[in-house]
């Protein structure tokens, strides 16, 4: 879907933002990691219309932008390479490369064991690792969903009708309109707290889809520690 990309002056700042239109009703304002501004507008909302809103969300927005820069610079390029260090459940660990027919991945003592038929290639280490991570991925997210629902008064009413795990660039999850929850790969790196944290807000979206007072009325209510988990979050994945 074509993505627009628009600006305009508050203050001594310009705040770009790129919008993307969807079939939906309401206009959501997201800031991601990354600092850059994301909008979701409805296919029929006028530029006009999506800017004075954005306008409204400028002092909200700057907070957000401030709050993340402040983690710059983000996690470095990783290199795949025998003594590296990689993070699982928000931990270092070493990794160490084996020579082996078998091609696995196991955790033994402080260290990420990769088993390769090809030690001295990085890109097979990378693949081997990555698949093991998203494993991992849908154990732990599976779990800690169960648990996480376990917060809501109503649980069943905040189940989500399923759980993808997905190597996003910008967000560390959504919850789609039809309730589908995606949890970003790089998510079983973090501590399990801010794991939660993540879940947690995803399944208040089922409630509310907009990150209105409601929406964080609700979230103060079943985590009222959000605030720290998701600092830890971006301070461990920075």
């Amino acid at each position: 879907m074509k993505m627009e990309r628009h600006y305009f002056h508050y203050g001594d700042h310009i705040i770009d933002f790129a919008v993307t239109r969807r079939k939906r009703a309401t206009l959501e304002i997201a800031v991601e990691p990354d600092t850059s501004v994301v909008i979701t507008a409805p296919l029929t909302a006028s530029l006009d219309d999506i800017t004075q809103k954005v306008r409204r969300r400028a002092a909200w927005i700057r907070r957000q932008q401030r709050f993340f820069a402040q983690f710059a610079p983000r996690t470095p390029h990783r290199f795949f390479v025998a003594g590296e260090t990689h993070l699982y459940l928000g931990r270092q660990y070493r990794l160490k490369v084996i020579p082996d027919a078998r091609r696995t991945v196991k955790l033994i003592r402080g260290f990420i064991v990769v088993l390769s038929d090809h030690p001295d290639q990085p890109e097979v280490t990378r693949h081997l690792l990555n698949r093991w991570y998203r494993d991992r991925a849908y154990i732990k997210f599976a779990e800690r969903l169960e648990i996480n629902l376990e917060r809501f008064p109503n649980s069943e009413a905040f189940r989500p009708h399923g759980l993808i795990v997905r190597q996003l660039r910008q967000r560390w999850g959504s919850m789609s309109p039809l309730r589908g929850l995606v949890l970003n790969r790089r998510l079983i790196e973090a501590p399990v707290d801010a794991i939660d944290y993540v879940i947690t807000h995803e399944l208040c979206h089922i409630a509310e889809p907009r990150h209105s007072s409601t929406f964080y009325g609700l979230l103060d209510r079943i985590l009222p520690d959000w605030r720290r988990r998701k600092e830890r979050l971006e301070k461990v994945m920075a």
